[in-house]
């Protein structure tokens, strides 16, 4: 299991256009290609999760995270805001780069945790945050990710 086999090419935006936290979080559900009520849904689900903590975990980087009903396998997304956004991360500093994670309350393949935890190995790559910021298109993030091979 690497973590390049988790992204379609449609679930990677390297500009996000969203100005506060809620906005970047649905423009980011909104990648998953889910009708508007599951998005509503899994909005509400994620903000919860939020609630609970930022998944903000420093170094420019968040990992937003949750399990829904609203989707039947494990799917995640990239978004990326050059800009920057503050996300109430653990270090204070703006958030660029946004890891989506939305797996089933019950999956068979149990990838949901070890997935996390690839994100967050990935993250603690002292290049990683200088290498996104760098990425000009959705191939040289998949090829990232592959070059890591997480």
């Amino acid at each position: 299991m690497k973590l390049r086999d988790f992204f379609g090419p449609d679930a990677v935006k390297l500009h996000l256009q969203g100005e506060s936290k809620d906005e970047i979080l649905k423009e980011l559900i909104g990648l998953l290609g889910l009708d508007e009520k599951s998005q509503a849904i899994l909005y509400k689900t994620v903000k919860r999760r939020e609630n609970l903590g930022s998944t903000g975990i420093g170094r420019g980087i968040a990992i937003p995270h949750c399990r829904s009903l609203v989707v039947n396998r494990l799917r995640l997304a990239y978004g990326r805001k050059p800009e920057g956004t503050d996300f109430k991360a653990i270090d204070g500093q703006p958030v660029y780069h946004f890891f989506l994670i939305v797996a089933p309350p019950l999956e068979v393949s149990n990838q949901y945790l070890p997935v996390l935890g690839k994100i967050a190995q990935f993250a603690k790559d002292p290049d990683v945050p200088k290498r996104l910021h760098e990425i000009e298109n959705v191939d040289d993030f998949l090829r990232l990710l592959e070059d890591k091979a997480i």
